[in-house]
């Protein structure tokens, strides 16, 4: 019964005859081509945000942004009084366009239980255009995100996909963009029960890509040699898969949390030099904050992983990302599954900057918080040059807030992806207008 209850449930949210919004088209904005005045602007790489600021847009890229900015004739302006201005939000790490409701099995491409492969899985081939959370997330100020796979029968994920939210989208901005892969307790058991386990499958994956490599050109990777003997642990597709990571064009997210499992990837990354690290997770990155400052291997970490609820998450404190960070480690905010919507990666971050006013913790600077929503994932997922800042010659992804977005009572007002307004309307925003003023004929059948 709670099965047929939550299908039932999403039938009604994603059902038709929902009624449309004005705001669908905020065609009255301009695109391309404009100018935002008289804002609190923040530009997203750690500085503090400058009062009476402005943007410069042109050709859907930023030209400027801050104090003293020459606006060209001809350039139409918006009045940012009394509004905040950052860059669009980035998040990293986040099943985005691959679920519509998580407790439904059809509905949910994250993870493959029973498939054949697994680093040769690729997510940019499932990703829903339609899916109800990318509206839910674009209204909530995300503009960009990394879209990841849940490990199910093997240590290896598969490879995730940076994608857009604009409304005609999700674009896929780079399909194949990294491989993940699962340590730590959840790699010991998809392992067979143990890290060793684990540690052997990865060295074995990784070693054999690594032959798979050194081909002759013209060869097909995922082709048996002749007179070779089949694979023992791994297919070929999936080894050819991996070539991208032994070689260093795709980099590879690695979930670990304890200390010692994190010390064991700046362990792999001396053994395969070639390697593109990221850690994700890093529960108890702090004790080993210094050793990964000194690697240059950036976290995607979780802002209130605060309590100890596994073994290897024991040294759990909120005061991890704070503590990375001051060591010199590049922390972006990310794993925003599930309850932990994206949406709410203003409220997690402002947390950060709260917790720096509480005696005898380590939080971060409102810059700081800002960047780790911003521009630290956009670099964390190779697009920096692209988006994640209001840099000249970055992509226009600009949202306008009506307060401090790092306070959870403010809201984005105004959303801007390449320069073009996108909707703030989403299922929940429709639903909220159906049933605020409720009539007789807007309601479904048996409702009373």
């Amino acid at each position: 019964m709670k099965r047929i209850s939550l299908i039932l449930t999403a039938l009604l949210l994603v059902g038709p005859g929902l009624p449309a919004h004005a705001a669908d088209a905020p065609a009255a904005l301009p695109s391309g081509d404009f100018a935002v005045i008289g804002a609190t602007v923040a530009i997203g790489d750690g500085t503090a945000p400058v009062e009476g600021g402005t943007v410069l847009v042109r050709g859907g890229k930023i030209v400027a942004a801050g104090r003293d900015v020459a606006i060209p004739a001809g350039i139409p302006v918006i009045n940012g009084a009394g509004k905040w201005v950052t860059p669009g939000l980035v998040t990293a790490m986040t099943d985005l366009g691959l679920v519509d409701v998580g407790a439904v099995d059809e509905s949910n491409d994250s993870y493959g239980g029973t498939a054949r492969f697994s680093a040769g899985l690729d997510v940019s081939l499932a990703i829903d255009n339609d899916a109800p959370p990318v509206a839910v997330s674009r209204a909530g100020g995300i503009t960009r995100a990394g879209v990841a796979p849940v490990a199910a029968n093997a240590i290896f994920a598969g490879q995730g996909a940076v994608i857009d939210l604009a409304q005609n989208g999700p674009g896929t901005v780079q399909p194949r963009a990294f491989q993940l892969v699962e340590l730590g307790e959840r790699g010991a058991d998809l392992a067979g029960g143990s890290r060793v386990a684990a540690q052997a499958l990865l060295r074995n994956a990784l070693r054999e890509a690594r032959e798979l490599s050194q081909r002759k050109p013209g060869k097909d990777p995922a082709a048996p040699e002749p007179g070779q003997p089949g694979d023992a642990l791994l297919t070929r597709v999936d080894a050819a898969a991996l070539i991208p990571v032994v070689t260093g064009r795709q980099p590879l997210f690695v979930h670990v949390e304890r200390a010692a499992d994190i010390r064991s990837v700046l362990a792999l990354g001396r053994e395969f030099p070639a390697l593109r690290l990221v850690i994700v997770g890093a529960g108890e990155g702090w004790r080993v904050a210094n050793e990964i400052a000194a690697s240059g291997i950036p976290v995607i970490a979780s802002a209130l992983a605060d309590l100890p609820n596994t073994f290897e998450t024991l040294a759990a404190t909120q005061s991890n990302v704070g503590r990375m960070t001051a060591a010199g480690v590049r922390v972006a905010l990310g794993g925003f599954y599930d309850n932990d919507q994206p949406r709410y990666a203003p409220q997690f971050a402002g947390n950060l900057v709260g917790l720096s006013r509480v005696p005898g913790a380590t939080g971060l600077s409102w810059g700081q918080a800002l960047a780790a929503i911003t521009s630290i994932p956009a670099d964390i997922l190779g697009q920096g040059a692209v988006f994640g800042s209001l840099k000249p010659g970055l992509s226009a992804d600009i949202v306008l807030w009506d307060g401090d977005p790092l306070e959870i009572s403010s809201n984005p007002a105004t959303i801007f992806i390449d320069g073009k307004p996108q909707s703030l309307v989403s299922h929940q925003s429709r639903l909220a207008q159906r049933y605020r003023h409720p009539h007789e004929e807007g309601l479904p059948k048996a409702y009373e």
